[in-house]
């Protein structure tokens, strides 16, 4: 089989594979940069107390769709991303959870369009995964959750240990992969000062981080879990202060060179 026929079998393939949808959100401001489309991807291993999309959880739900029928939905809009150095972002739930559907994805993204390509991920992936579907080769940027560097505190708010987090956010540096990092303030969960600290050493060992993005606390969830008949443990817990707030980028900023935003 000569390079061009593999290569057509490879589009060919890419087109129909299948993936489980969440949602989408045709124009995205806070994903990435720019205006863009924000894939929702079903599936997610972790179960955060603070989480805001608990119906994206269960790997089996979701709109079953092939790379076109994405594709279909996202063209209309092409002209706004690339106007607005914006593109595509896969979320979640946890989307390196379909890693072969969002490369297939991908590549076709980027061969039909040249766009931009992002992922908003929790880390909750093992590097070799990673590897082995060459997701990483089309996903130019990733806003990568850091919830909690202390082990133990991550278990107890996300029932998971955090150990393939940080080898999923060492691996993708290695890699050469742009990230954002963002980290949710919880009042009296994430502000310690300890906690904050541990988690700007981290960050510094981090060579490709361009910002830290501080995203407060918020009550939209809540509605969810109680539609689904789960018991959500956060229920008495305010937004943060702009106080906290400050406490907690004043001491990221003061050991960090690169902008920690809110």
């Amino acid at each position: 089989m000569n390079t061009a026929t593999e290569h057509q079998a490879q589009v060919d393939h890419d087109r129909r594979v299948k993936g489980r949808i969440h949602s989408f959100e045709s124009f995205g401001t806070v994903d990435g940069p720019g205006i863009r489309f924000v894939l929702f991807m079903q599936g997610c291993a972790l179960r955060c107390k603070f989480c805001h999309n608990p119906d994206t959880w269960d790997m089996t739900t979701g709109k079953v769709m092939t790379v076109d029928e994405v594709i279909a939905e996202i063209e209309p809009y092409i002209p706004y991303y690339k106007a607005s150095g914006g593109g595509v972002t896969f979320s979640g739930g946890e989307p390196s959870l379909q890693a072969p559907f969002l490369a297939a994805l991908g590549r076709e993204l980027k061969r039909r369009h040249q766009l931009h390509i992002a992922m908003d991920s929790s880390g909750f992936c093992e590097p070799a995964h990673l590897r082995s579907t060459s997701l990483l080769e089309v996903v130019d940027l990733i806003l990568l959750d850091l919830k909690m560097i202390d082990e133990q505190k991550h278990m107890e708010l996300t029932t998971q240990s955090n150990d393939r987090i940080l080898r999923m956010a060492q691996f993708v540096n290695d890699y050469g992969t742009r990230l954002w990092i963002r980290h949710v303030v919880i009042p009296e969960v994430t502000t310690d000062p300890t906690d904050v600290e541990r988690l700007a050493v981290e960050i510094q060992k981090l060579s490709t981080v361009e910002r830290l993005e501080l995203l407060p606390y918020h009550e939209m969830g809540k509605f969810k879990w109680k539609q689904l008949g789960l018991r959500y443990e956060l229920e008495h817990m305010k937004p943060p202060t702009n106080e906290q707030l400050a406490a907690v980028q004043n001491q990221l900023q003061a050991r960090l060179d690169i902008p920690v935003i809110i």
